[in-house]
């Protein structure tokens, strides 16, 4: 009698048919990086000489700098702030002065006896630390000598992260919009000059500042967050002291 011998199918077929077909799938990824590669060297071959230009360029570049920083900027550095000295010193001589406070501020603003005024300086040595004091100099010189242009003018061009200056030459420029009746740039300048830098000094004195140039403009709801926050945040400054009755004052304004 015949016998059906079943055919016999070996477990795991159906996973080695799974292996190869990722071992296909890693050598076609790896065929793919080759291909890459040889085009990136292809590429690599083909641009050597922009490639070597450029990096060239890239040291000169370096290198012209560095040198200009030795040779050129630290050299007028050193050179402006022995020049600043000179006009320094009517500058001085007019914050303690009775009177004639205009003609020192103008030597120091002009020069004299063959040397810079704030002016030169700033003009001479734009690039310095010095030249960048000397505008902060004649700005506060001209306003000073109530010249608000040119106090507007030379006080926009200091820049400062100081945590004293870079505040007070905003608050400045404020002042001088406020001689002038600008009212709107003034409480502009006064709101940056009492952020710009949070201490105990300027940002509660440029807050009330703004809250009094606020007030003028009647905007009641500003001068009264103004000066709230002198209250809440600078209750121990000569601002804070009597603050109440200005914020009371903005409260219950008309």
């Amino acid at each position: 009698m015949a016998t059906y011998k079943k055919k016999y199918k070996p477990e795991g077929k159906k996973e080695e048919n799974q292996i190869d077909e990722s071992e296909f799938e890693t050598a076609g990824v790896l065929n793919t990086l080759d291909e890459t590669a040889s085009k990136s060297e292809q590429w690599i071959e083909q641009n050597s000489k922009p490639l070597f230009y450029t990096l060239v360029a890239i040291v000169v570049i370096f290198v012209a700098y560095m040198g200009y920083n030795k040779y050129q900027i630290e050299p007028n550095e050193k050179e402006a702030s022995n020049e600043i000295a000179f006009p320094r010193k009517y500058f001085d001589q007019a914050a303690i002065a009775g009177s004639g406070i205009d003609s020192l501020l103008r030597l120091g603003l002009e020069g004299a006896e063959g040397n810079y005024g704030f002016l030169n300086i700033a003009n001479k040595y734009s690039g310095t630390d010095a030249g960048n004091l000397a505008n902060y100099y004649a700005g506060i010189s001209y306003l000073q000598m109530k010249e608000y242009d040119k106090a507007i003018e030379y006080l926009n061009k200091f820049e400062s992260d100081d945590e004293m200056l870079g505040p007070v030459s905003l608050g400045a420029i404020g002042d001088a919009f406020a001689d002038i009746n600008q009212l709107g740039d003034a409480l502009n300048y006064y709101e940056q000059a009492a952020t710009k830098k949070s201490n105990e000094f300027t940002s509660p004195l440029f807050l009330f500042k703004a809250g009094q140039a606020a007030m003028e403009l009647k905007k009641y709801n500003k001068a009264e967050m103004l000066f709230t926050k002198i209250e809440e945040e600078f209750p121990k400054s000569e601002q804070g002291k009597n603050i109440q009755k200005f914020i009371a004052a903005a409260k219950y304004a008309e």
